[in-house]
């Protein structure tokens, strides 16, 4: 049993960690694709947008594909759709071509996020599906910290090109171990044809709930905290730091290291302490931290050390916020989980594109924007867990 945990642990998670790649492997690469291009920041900015869209709006395709279908068909299409964005990206000769190219990789990898979790369902529940599901966390988290430096490695060496080119064969691989290294789970007795209707219906009731909706924006916040980060840094720290690329992704592994560290404590500080006491704590903590370095900022005293810090505490925070908001948003809806959770991902998604499209005409290439709009994150986020949380407890 160890070793079945084990092997459907690496394949699913390295299945599930084609997305992240997809994210943050270009990202060293960001200054010198748009000089290549001929681009501006807001353009290449843009680019991280096309792919967020993308990926949310598609998550609510694939969930109910894959009760209908089984769950190869969908990967088998995902990981081609996000194969020919990857060869896209790769030739692209203009900024609206990689655009286009981005916009069809996130088509693809919805899959490789939405598809993965249903397996998990159909193989273990219980304390297995726990165990399982935390294993698959454990090599996604690895992926933020290694993608940014496989990518200031490969521009090292090479042009940005290869590292579209890297993520195509990534694709291919995935959908050789698709073939060969995962059966199919779901049986066609238990496949469950799409009723268009009742789907709305159901997301009509949701969008009317104050708690999955409350508690939604406020996870979808904090991660577009992230999201405007992710957009931003690259120029930041190449720019206005002076970080190489390379130094640039040690920098950015910091932040990762933080989030994922913090959420891996968060189910046994919600045991201990209650699942709502977690959440307002650190909602709180993420918006004093943010809104800190941001007054640190104005003053003129965000140095590279001041700011590497500050992100590393809030999101320390956030990745409390975060996996705790998602179990609150979810806890009365067990009957509709599989389009909770696929409509509260395309939420997220959405909240974190439009982040990043607001904040973009107030970006310079200075310090200062970035941590202002990840401020507002954080006041949003705080001002949903007073307003929702509360809420939430009351009814409990």
């Amino acid at each position: 049993m160890a070793s079945s945990l084990l092997r459907s642990a690496l394949v699913l998670g390295a299945l599930s960690s084609v997305g992240p790649f997809a994210i943050d492997m270009y990202l060293p690469a960001l200054p010198a694709i748009g000089a290549d291009l001929g681009s501006s920041v807001t353009a290449m900015q843009s680019t991280i947008t096309a792919y967020f869209l993308a990926f949310g709006v598609a998550q609510l395709v694939y969930g109910p594909w894959a009760d209908q279908a089984g769950r190869r068909l969908p990967l088998y299409v995902g990981l081609a759709i996000f194969f020919l964005g990857s060869v896209v990206c790769t030739l692209a000769g203009s900024a609206e071509m990689l655009l286009a190219g981005r916009f069809v990789q996130g088509l693809g990898g919805a899959a490789v996020m939405v598809v993965p979790r249903a397996i998990i369902r159909d193989l273990h529940t219980g304390h297995e599906a726990t165990r399982l599901m935390a294993a698959i966390m454990l090599v996604i988290s690895v992926s933020p910290m290694l993608a940014p430096l496989a990518g200031a490695g490969l521009i090292a060496v090479a042009d940005w090109r290869a590292i579209f080119a890297v993520l195509s064969l990534g694709a291919l691989a995935s959908l050789v171990m698709t073939r060969f290294a995962l059966r199919e789970t779901l049986p066609p007795e238990a496949r469950q044809p799409v009723r268009p209707r009742a789907l709305l219906a159901a997301a009509r009731m949701l969008l009317g709930h104050r708690g999955f909706l409350g508690l939604t924006l406020l996870g979808g916040f904090g991660m577009a905290s992230f999201f405007v980060f992710i957009a931003s840094a690259s120029f930041v720290y190449t720019e206005q730091f002076g970080m190489s690329p390379t130094g640039f992704s040690l920098a950015f592994a910091v932040n990762a290291i933080g989030f994922f560290g913090a959420s891996q404590m968060a189910a046994n500080l919600g045991l201990r302490f209650g699942a709502v006491p977690v959440v307002l704590v650190a909602a709180a903590g993420f918006a004093a931290s943010t809104v800190a370095l941001f007054a640190l900022a104005l003053m003129g005293l965000a140095s590279l050390p001041v700011v590497m810090a500050g992100l590393f505490v809030a999101n320390g925070f956030l990745g409390l916020v975060i996996p705790t908001t998602m179990v609150l948003a979810l806890e009365e809806h067990g009957e509709h989980a599989g389009l909770a959770s696929s409509l509260g991902g395309t939420l997220q998604m959405l909240v974190g594109g439009a982040m990043i499209v607001l904040a973009g005409p107030f970006f310079d290439g200075s310090v200062v924007p970035m941590l202002g709009a990840i401020a507002v994150c954080g006041v949003m986020a705080f001002a949903l867990s007073r307003i929702v949380v509360p809420h939430q407890a009351a009814l409990a």
